[in-house]
């Protein structure tokens, strides 16, 4: 049985997969998208946030973007609690990394720790 995730991490630019998590989650500029089978990365996207200028409520809006793209799986450094909510209630998982990261690495991690 193949087992198939989509992946978002809150990221600070277009690099995708060389990319870096963001210290923001719905302030960060975009969005990687990654679709990993089997623990492979298949493919992956990168998308801007569509509230990354919100003065305030970016948290959901970010989410509902997310969960419009099928994402099973959010990797962020924080989220608030807005956010938060909202993902729990779309059965969505949460990954905490630290800001920075490198977007392959926090996806390793992730995988492995979702695995568990």
């Amino acid at each position: 049985m193949k087992k198939k995730s989509r992946i978002a991490i809150a990221t600070t630019g277009k690099a995708g997969l060389k990319d870096s998590v963001s210290e923001v989650f719905g302030k960060s500029k975009t969005f990687t998208i990654v679709d990993v089978e089997n623990g492979d990365i298949r493919e992956s996207r990168v998308i801007e946030n569509p509230a990354f200028s919100y003065e305030h409520g970016a948290g959901p809006i970010a989410v509902k973007e997310l969960v419009d793209n099928g994402v099973n799986l959010v990797v962020s450094s924080e989220l608030g609690p807005g956010a938060s909510s909202i993902l729990q209630h779309h059965d969505v998982s949460v990954f905490i990394v630290e800001a920075g990261t490198e977007v392959t690495k926090a996806i390793e991690n992730a995988l492995r720790k979702v695995k568990k």
